[in-house]
């Protein structure tokens, strides 16, 4: 009998499959041709119909590796990815046959798809042990799996063990870096890939720009699209998207439009969304709802969330109840937890606290924890202790345990000078073992990232850092400057206040920046900029004359001539 290849491209139905089963079996080809089984079994495994798969490979007396593989493979591409894991180790302690580099890269496939870090690490072992580590497959296998599960280290070892890389190997390793909080070494990686004559293709961009779009390096991304255009991979409507979105989080707004207007390919709903959130996020409010109002398409739940942000952003509250008021209406698209937190949000910030401890009381869904933190993050601006103090107990009823909200608590008794509640907040902090989370903010300069710490004192150049902050403080005083004491914690006396807050981190890169840099500065944030630092920005980029840009966790402000692009509502 030649291939079987043929017959079975020709078996439409599960019907068809048996006829031909049954012509195998007549003809004894079942038993004396064990590859034409195994391809049997796979086509059946691999085309909807793995349950008779796996009925057939039950009853067979002697199965062979191959009979495993198709078995696994079938598994692996399922909606339950982890069976394949109970059959493998089931095959290893009932099975005759041995597995092969066929067998680890299917199973391997499996962990990937359902993020099974530990048993990955155990096939590895076995995969050495085997002495099958050499497979390109398998290797590529390894580095995708360790990249999808969060064992970036695994995958950069695996990768640099790699003695055959192709394009896909780099795209693995570029993404999970991306992906996985470290865009720098993702940054590194995508320009050793073209300096070793490696052609990046479409999903390479996509790490690239994400990587960008994390450390708000703009240059690098105006490289990165640069290069999509030479080898016109902007024909890629999603290529297209994280360009403007890469702009858009790293502060071009001008650039991000510029992209939007003069796509080579079709705006999809997807694009309009990218577009309005980028706006929204820069405080480009009232342009954000004319380009939502102007679209063609049926807005969908992102949409939504992309103009009510750009409304909260830019404390457009009456457009931003307007605008839920008509979502609530639309039968189209339901309201889900984030839309109710931007309310929240938007009506927390502007002072309505009322209303949107209302909103929170009457969604029909159940609130989470992030809605009562934004009310109780309100409650801490407008100094409500009453309301803020319900919030606190929420969260607690919840078994939320975030530094977060102890921090806010605390902020909001310290502000009326009830130090023994501040007391409190702490002593339950230690007691639940609560830590804070550290702010730290990075600045680029010449495509080096230098990263800052409250009070940092490490950084090579921090004896001039501190020379600058202090003429810093010297000449905004001048002009007006009083430090913000109440944005610190502690029950200590007025100089150590403002001693603390003259060492925050976004602080001492934008010292950093003023001495290294010429034009305009950017300092990305892990945390919210806090209100000190806020009128320190705005007042530098009036002294100094300097554009000031800072990305915290929620949105950017642009600081220049004395004035921040948020208005002051944030």
């Amino acid at each position: 009998m030649g291939s079987i290849q043929p017959l079975l491209q020709k078996c439409a139905t599960l019907s068809h499959i048996k006829q031909l089963q049954a012509h195998l079996l007549t003809t004894g080809l079942f038993q004396s041709h064990p590859l034409t089984r195994s391809k049997f079994i796979e086509f059946c495994a691999t085309s909807d119909h793995l349950l008779y798969a796996a009925h057939i490979f039950r009853h067979i007396a002697s199965p062979i590796t191959n009979d495993w593989n198709a078995i696994l493979r079938g598994l692996a591409q399922s909606l339950h990815p982890a069976h394949a894991l109970t059959f493998y180790r089931q095959g290893l302690r009932l099975l005759s046959c041995k597995p092969d580099a066929l067998t680890c890269s299917f199973t391997l496939k499996a962990c990937a798809r359902a993020l099974a870090s530990h048993e990955a690490l155990q096939i590895h072992s076995q995969v050495l042990r085997y002495g099958f580590i050499a497979d390109v497959l398998l290797q590529t296998t390894l580095l995708d799996v360790y990249a999808k599960s969060g064992y970036l280290d695994h995958a950069c070892k695996v990768f640099d063990e790699m003695s055959d890389r192709d394009v896909t190997c780099w795209n693995v390793i570029i993404a999970g870096l991306a992906q996985g909080n470290r865009p720098d070494e993702a940054l590194q990686l995508f320009k050793r890939m073209k300096d070793a004559e490696f052609k990046p293709n479409e999903i390479t961009v996509l790490g690239a720009l994400s990587a960008c779009a994390q450390l708000g390096m703009v240059q690098e991304g105006q490289d990165v699209y640069s290069y999509i255009k030479n080898q016109n991979l902007d024909t890629n409507e999603q290529v297209c998207n994280v360009v403007i979105d890469m702009f858009g989080k790293c502060g071009h707004v001008a650039k991000a439009y510029q992209v939007f207007n003069n796509m080579r390919c079709t705006k999809t709903l997807v694009t309009f969304n990218t577009m309005i959130m980028v706006l929204g996020i820069n405080g480009e409010g009232a342009e954000a709802l004319k380009l939502f109002n102007q679209m063609s398409f049926r807005p969908d739940n992102v949409s939504y969330l992309s103009a009510l942000c750009a409304c909260n952003h830019s404390g457009m509250v009456d457009d931003g109840v307007k605008l839920f008021e008509t979502m609530t209406k639309d039968g189209s698209v339901v309201p889900n937890i984030k839309h109710y937190g931007t309310m929240v949000d938007l009506l927390g910030r502007s002072g309505r606290l009322n209303e949107a401890y209302n909103i929170i009381n009457s969604i029909p869904i159940t609130p989470d924890v992030v809605l009562w933190q934004t009310l109780l993050g309100a409650c801490k601006t407008y100094g409500n202790v009453e309301m803020g103090e319900k919030a606190s107990r929420k969260l607690v009823e919840m078994g939320s345990h975030s530094d977060g909200e102890f921090v806010l608590l605390s902020n909001i008794y310290a502000a009326q000078r009830r130090w023994k509640d501040v007391g409190e907040v702490r002593n339950t902090m230690k007691t639940k073992q609560v830590k804070k989370v550290p702010g730290f903010s990075y600045i680029d300069v010449g495509g080096v990232i230098h990263k800052f710490v409250n009070g940092d004192k490490r950084h090579s150049n921090m004896q001039e850092i501190y020379k600058k902050l202090e003429e810093i403080m010297c000449r905004i005083m001048e002009h007006g400057y009083v430090p913000e004491t109440d944005y610190v914690l502690h029950d200590i006396g007025a100089e150590e206040k403002e001693n603390a807050l003259s060492y925050h981190s976004e602080k001492l890169a934008v010292a950093f920046g003023l001495v290294k840099i010429g034009g305009s500065i950017v300092v990305n944030k892990n945390l919210r900029i806090c209100g000190d630092c806020h009128e320190v920005m705005k007042l530098v980029s009036r002294v100094y004359e300097r554009e000031i840009t800072v990305r915290d966790r929620t949105r950017f402000h642009r600081f220049n001539k004395g004035l921040c692009s948020c208005k002051d509502f944030w």
